[in-house]
């Protein structure tokens, strides 16, 4: 008599057309930040170091693991750096990081 009947609230209600896709809304806002912000840099990322990997060439200046050294021969999997005259090393060409500019090293 002095209380009035409850009504459930229309916008979340269960047969409100899309009603599901609001509750999920959160995750999906979150999946694509994550997909912006980690990602696709990450995966620009691998990009640009394959291709600097496979555009390698003998007497190209690069970091491999923390020495800098001149690339003096080249395999599908193993670099030789000559990172003093006379001491050549080898290297696996995943571990090269960086390549320098020519006339870096001297």
């Amino acid at each position: 008599m002095f209380i009035s009947d409850a009504n459930a609230q229309s916008f979340g209600a269960p047969g409100t057309p899309g009603a599901d896709l609001l509750q999920f809304m959160p995750i999906i806002v979150m999946f694509g930040l994550l997909y912006f912000l980690m990602i696709r840099p990450q995966l620009k990322r691998q990009k640009e170091v394959s291709t600097m990997l496979s555009s390698l060439k003998k007497g190209d200046e690069v970091v491999a693991g923390g020495l800098l050294g001149k690339v003096q021969a080249l395999d599908d999997s193993i670099i030789e750096l000559e990172i003093a005259r006379g001491t050549v090393v080898k290297v696996q060409r995943q571990a090269v990081t960086a390549l320098l500019p020519t006339g870096t090293l001297k």
